[in-house]
């Protein structure tokens, strides 16, 4: 599995040895409330929903003007995350800089790895094949949601009942997303995507998609390879069949073969929407996320 994260986190450690030894390990902020250090604004977001104004959240990647695969952890980062109380990532390859400072810093705080709660997170831990970006799954988000509420509320026990009304709201939100992905799968059960990058994939098959994607062409574009020829050639005729009802491309990254694909979908009248691997400013995941699903149904007609 190729990702396009680009990582800084030795120099950073090696620039913040003096600061780190004279950091200590607080697990709250001054004002009490639960230090939450989360990789991307993906998995801020949702910490925010469950632990509301009891937690304190920084985000590595915490804005959609960043680009989670141009990321560079900072010297400030790893003293955030030595004095976390909560740690979350993705996981599964996709910020290994959250895992790499983790493994730096001193600190034994708990880290949830949402990767981990997918079904389909091979058993033995090879990572061939497996589609890292779970939190396109709502299903699992809503096991991260619940391993959010529990470690909180060990972590901050008098405010468990908070933690955990909030992860059964935010299941709710959830468990609407799911019907209306249902619904979508009723109506359009088997039409046919091309996706640039796995990232939506989870999403378009609750909706009942097939993904009609060349494994080399969205391979090719997540690891930030040229396509080979004869399989960009393909890809767009394969468009133009009408065998594909809808085109989902990565709204933070852009590419020639991107350009040519969205070019071939417009003229072949074939939908195109963009998904991004961020929360928008202004977003929750809740609200983010719904917005996609929504986008799905109505492209679909």
């Amino acid at each position: 599995m190729k990702h396009r994260i680009l990582l800084a986190v030795a120099a950073a450690a090696a620039s913040v040895l003096a600061l780190a030894g004279c950091a200590g390990s607080d697990p709250a902020a001054s004002d009490g409330r639960v230090k939450v250090v989360a990789s991307t604004n993906v998995y801020g977001s949702i910490a925010k929903e469950i632990g509301g104004s009891y937690v304190d959240v920084r985000s590595m990647v915490a804005s959609y003007a960043q680009d989670p695969h141009d990321f560079q952890a900072s010297p400030q980062d790893r003293l955030f995350v030595q004095r976390a109380g909560l740690l979350i990532e993705n996981g599964a390859g996709y910020d290994p800089f959250l895992s790499d400072l983790v493994a730096a810093a001193d600190t034994k705080a708990p880290l949830i790895t949402a990767a981990k709660l997918s079904p389909h997170y091979p058993s033995d831990g090879s990572l061939d094949g497996f589609n890292e970006h779970v939190f396109y799954d709502p299903a699992v988000m809503k096991k991260t949601a619940d391993a959010i509420a529990s470690d909180l509320a060990k972590l901050d026990a008098p405010h468990a009942s908070a933690y955990r009304a909030n992860a059964q709201a935010f299941g709710a939100g959830i468990d609407k997303m799911e019907a209306d992905l249902a619904a979508v799968s009723a109506a359009h059960k088997g039409a046919g995507v091309f996706v640039t990058e796995p990232l939506p994939l989870y999403l378009a098959e609750a909706a009942g998609m097939t993904n009609k994607t060349p494994a080399a062409f969205s391979e090719a574009v997540e690891g930030g390879r040229d396509v080979p020829p004869a399989t960009l050639l393909s890809s767009l005729a394969l468009i133009g069949s009408g065998d594909v009802k809808l085109v989902i491309t990565n709204a933070q990254a852009a590419g020639p073969e991107t350009t040519q694909v969205i070019a071939k979908a417009t003229e072949a009248n074939v939908p195109e929407l963009k998904f991004s691997e961020l929360v928008p400013d202004g977003k929750t995941y809740l609200t983010w996320m719904q917005g996609n699903v929504d986008a799905l149904a109505k492209a679909l007609g």
